[in-house]
């Protein structure tokens, strides 16, 4: 096998595959130099195309729903960006070093088997989110069928979902299974030639809105008044989980980097400021319902059903682009490999893709969209948590504890470095617990699964700084008890 990780990457030799090696397939070994061709503008371009995407629209729409001013949802939007892409970029520098996916750089701290349960982890919450924009894509679908006449019904009163809907979410979901079998390069030309055609559009969008409504009075609506006020710190939290995903399995995706300098300017250019550019599309959208249509609309498909039907018909067809584009970028690639992990020898990159969308189905995006409390708080801030520990032992690991220095061909074997007490690491199982129980009695009863009365003040608001608290406690402690390079 030959590699362009250099001789820091300190690879004894070729690294075996598949038959001869259960931990390793042609999916998880390190790039080739052939391989590495992606520029700071088809990560730029990636970054676009998954923000410009219902998920972010929903996310403005839902703090404004939640009792937040406009400029309050937009600033924490481009503070939560800005913390996370911290971690995006440091975790995202093993890639153009080393050529590895986030399951295999996991197996240097959790050990060559341990890191099935990041990987896992990862894996379940992004089918969570494939099965979330394959909703809003059968919303989207659903909605442009209507304005072709077919006069399809919406839910009866109680349900969250009507059967025709139900339809459109197995016919967007069934078009995702061409890209996971075409791989990763169809997912950066999608997004190169995708993302310019959704910023027109958002554009358009925003226009067409502000010519209907006054600036004045779009922007000065009074805040929603909610029971308890806005819930600050628990939504920078969520709004960090937002992107807590990708900012684990980041070096899926620079694996592929010409350079480092690539990555890292391609990453800061198409994370912070688009994302709260675009959540400006949401907050307009939000408040220009309330005020043309009498009713505040959570969704894009809502709103532009009653725009009429040019602008409905266009709309719809970009909503359905644009979370196409978002996940298969962010949805597919990492479950994947993550799944790949669990038995290289058995499942490929294409296979746990279709694990991963077969997965996607049992999720009920439906109800967990329900409320816009359950989608910021119940999802984004839960999952948040769970990440957030990852996160930190990543960090913690390959910066202070290894020096960013890694024996690639180790992570490929048994019996190396990475192989702790038989493949698994106790101490990185004790960080990540130590960060995430302490969180769980604050998740239960925020998500309604036991009574808040029952939950101590403390240990309520500590979910709040669930990813925060998460990730520095883990860290610490694996800081604590690793053995120092």
């Amino acid at each position: 096998m030959t590699n362009s990780i250099g001789s820091t990457a300190h690879v004894a030799g070729p690294i075996p595959t598949t038959a001869s090696n259960p931990l390793a397939n042609e999916d998880l070994l390190p790039t080739t130099a052939a391989q590495r061709h992606w520029a700071w503008k088809d990560y730029a371009a990636l970054w676009v195309g998954m923000v410009v995407c219902v998920p972010t629209y929903t996310m403005a729409s839902s703090m404004l729903d939640q009792g937040f001013t406009w400029q309050m949802a937009v600033w924490l939007v481009f503070l939560a960006n800005c913390i996370v892409l911290v971690p995006m970029l440091l975790i995202g520098r093993v890639g153009p070093k080393y050529g590895v996916p986030f399951p295999v750089l996991a197996r240097a701290s959790f050990g060559v088997k341990g890191a099935n349960l990041p990987a896992i982890l990862r894996g379940l919450v992004a089918c969570g989110w494939f099965s979330i924009n394959c909703y809003f894509g059968a919303l989207a679908l659903h909605g442009f069928l209507n304005i072709l006449g077919m006069g399809l019904a919406g839910p009866a009163e109680g349900q969250t979902i009507s059967t025709s809907q139900f339809v459109c979410f197995l016919a967007f979901w069934a078009v995702h299974l061409w890209f996971i079998w075409k791989g990763p390069e169809s997912i950066r030309v999608l997004e190169v030639i995708a993302a310019p055609l959704m910023i027109g559009a958002s554009i358009l969008l925003v226009v067409v809105l502000m010519m209907k409504v006054p600036a004045g009075e779009l922007f000065n609506l009074p805040a929603k008044v909610v029971e308890g006020g806005p819930k600050t710190w628990a939504a920078l939290t969520g709004l960090v989980g937002f992107w807590a995903t990708l900012a684990l399995n980041i070096p899926d995706f620079t694996r592929f980097a010409k350079s480092q300098k690539d990555q890292l300017v391609g990453q800061a250019i198409g994370l912070p400021i688009p994302m709260a550019l675009f959540s400006m599309v949401g907050v307009i959208g939000f408040s220009a319902s309330s005020i043309l249509y009498g009713k505040a609309q959570l969704f894009p498909d809502g709103l532009l059903t009653q725009m009429g039907s040019v602008a409905a018909g266009v709309g719809l067809l970009v909503i359905l682009l644009a979370n196409l584009t978002t996940n298969v970028a962010a949805n597919l690639v990492s479950p994947s490999y993550d799944f790949s992990q669990v038995a290289p020898s058995k499942i490929s990159f294409r296979m746990g893709g279709m694990i991963a969308a077969v997965i996607g189905l049992l999720f009920m995006p439906w109800k967990l969209l329900a409320t816009s409390g359950g989608y910021l708080f119940t999802w984004l801030g839960g999952y948040g948590t769970l990440l957030g520990a990852i996160a930190g032992i990543l960090l913690v690991d390959y910066y202070l504890v290894r020096k960013s220095v890694l024996k690639v061909d180790d992570l490929y074997r048994r019996g190396g470095d990475y192989e702790y007490s038989n493949g698994w690491n106790v101490q990185a199982l004790i960080a990540f617990a130590l960060g995430v129980l302490p969180c769980l009695p604050g998740y239960l009863a925020v998500s309604g699964v036991i009574d808040k009365a029952a939950v101590p003040g403390l240990l309520l608001g500590l979910f709040d700084f669930g990813w925060f608290f998460s990730l520095a406690v883990a860290g610490g402690y694996y800081y604590l008890t690793a053995k120092k390079a």
